[in-house]
């Protein structure tokens, strides 16, 4: 891997390669706008098992992990909220976290998973806006008037359009809305909830279940905050047209007009989206996003005991962020991130990359401790692929894990020839056995 001007390069041998973990030092300087971070490349490299069937390999680790040191401490921000967290847009660094990964009831917050699963069968190509769906008696008692819970206040039996219907999820929260949209796409609100759960692990979302999709008690609704806050990301990001109907103060629909109940949307602080929800099981809720200065931030407050501490608390998370962060860039794009062991390839290893520009929100006011490390399952079995996924990229700030990248064969490996696949072969067994013996003492 190209070293940093100035840096020390350092030798990895199959020797230093057989520890479980190891790392070095070398200082980089790195130029970080108004405040230098000193950052120091350590190369912690995390072990896992290969993957290769035909290869007796070993677990294996890249180099190339970024360390920054600090003296002074980020000023704390303190919430009495339960569960919350605040991330950047562009990049997804965490800012703020508080018991972001507990499952806990959504309420209203989980119809952004209604939403992005409609948006997503749009943007498939599997259903149109203007594609109408018929409003049936199970929709209009569980989520129209007669349930006395937000609504969209739909007529029984009416045909409504996919568009409108959009709209009375993200700016009324109507139930009924959503109850039309599952039965219409899913056949079902049970399949539909099912097709949910389905989207959230293709989008990276490992934890959240549902049950039904507008988010009234069911212990299958469950969600965290963190993955709340990379679903906001994933509609902003994925569907910046169809986002806009976040930001929509009110909307009119069979001659009722509602109010969007997002309080971020009237505090002149850029906010334009994105949801509020609220159970007596679950406490009040939201999810919110602004911008300033060009700069996105997505908030997510969870388990508040009343709407104006919901309101206040998500307000003071942003402007807290905004005030005291800015981005910084680790890695430029393309640049060659850490080196992966190549088995059986024509060349030892294989440069690793991101397929974008790497940031990473810094404090603005203090010093920074960062710590980098990229893992990945190996040796890797050649040939490999340019472009290939082979690892991830993990940042942290302090002891919190704040950045996750996806890591890419930046070039090809074809296959070596039969001399060099039996010395990699050679090489393996004798770290396996080495390995062994360790393990035994």
């Amino acid at each position: 891997m190209p070293t940093p001007s100035g840096t020390e390069a350092g030798a990895f041998g199959p020797k230093m390669r057989t520890l479980t973990k190891f790392s070095r030092q070398v200082a980089w300087p790195l130029a970080l706008g108004t405040g230098a971070l000193a950052v120091l490349l350590a190369g912690a490299l995390a072990m896992a098992a290969p993957q290769a069937p035909a290869a007796p390999a070993p677990k294996a680790a890249a180099k190339g992990p970024a360390t920054a040191t600090a003296v002074k401490k980020d000023d704390a921000f303190q919430t009495a909220i339960p569960n919350a967290i605040l991330i950047d847009a562009d990049t997804g660094s965490v800012l703020y976290e508080k018991s972001a990964d507990m499952l806990v009831p959504p309420a209203s917050l989980s119809k952004l998973m209604t939403t992005e699963v409609v948006l997503n069968e749009i943007k498939q190509g599997r259903l149109k806006p203007s594609d109408e769906f018929i409003v049936s008696e199970n929709a209009w008692r569980k989520g129209g008037a007669p349930s006395h819970t937000s609504s969209m206040f739909v007529p029984i039996h009416s045909r409504v359009s996919v568009g409108d219907l959009l709209h009375g999820v993200v700016i009324q929260s109507g139930n009924d809305a959503c109850i039309v949209l599952a039965e219409g796409i899913g056949g079902s609100e049970e399949k539909f909830a099912d097709m949910m759960t389905a989207r959230a692990r293709e989008i990276g979302m490992p934890k959240s279940t549902f049950g039904n999709s507008n988010g009234l008690p069911d212990p299958k609704q469950l969600m965290t905050a963190r993955e709340l806050a990379k679903l906001a990301r994933q509609i902003i990001r994925t569907y910046p047209e169809d986002y806009q109907l976040y930001g929509q103060t009110e909307f009119t629909w069979n001659k009722i007009r509602q109010i969007n109940r997002n309080p971020l949307l009237g505090m002149n602080i850029g906010a334009d989206g994105l949801k509020t929800g609220f159970i007596k099981e679950a406490g009040y809720g939201l999810v919110g996003s602004a911008v300033q200065n060009g700069m996105r931030l997505i908030v997510v407050v969870m388990g508040a005991k009343t709407d104006k501490e919901r309101a206040d608390e998500g307000k003071k998370l942003l402007e807290w962020g905004f005030h005291n962060f800015q981005t910084e860039v680790l890695f430029a794009e393309g640049q060659s991130i850490a080196d992966a062991k190549v088995y059986g390839g024509e060349h030892g290893t294989v440069p690793l990359m991101a397929d974008r520009v790497v940031g990473l929100m810094v404090s603005k006011v203090a010093q920074n401790k960062i710590i980098a490390r990229v893992t990945y399952t190996g040796p890797v079995p050649a040939p490999v692929q340019q472009g290939q996924k082979i690892g991830i990229l993990k940042v942290w700030r302090g002891d919190a894990l704040v950045l996750e990248v996806p890591l890419q064969a930046a070039e090809s490996v074809g296959p070596g020839n039969l001399s060099q696949r039996a010395i990699d072969a050679a090489t393996e067994l004798m770290i396996g056995l080495f390995r062994a013996g360790i393990q035994r003492l």
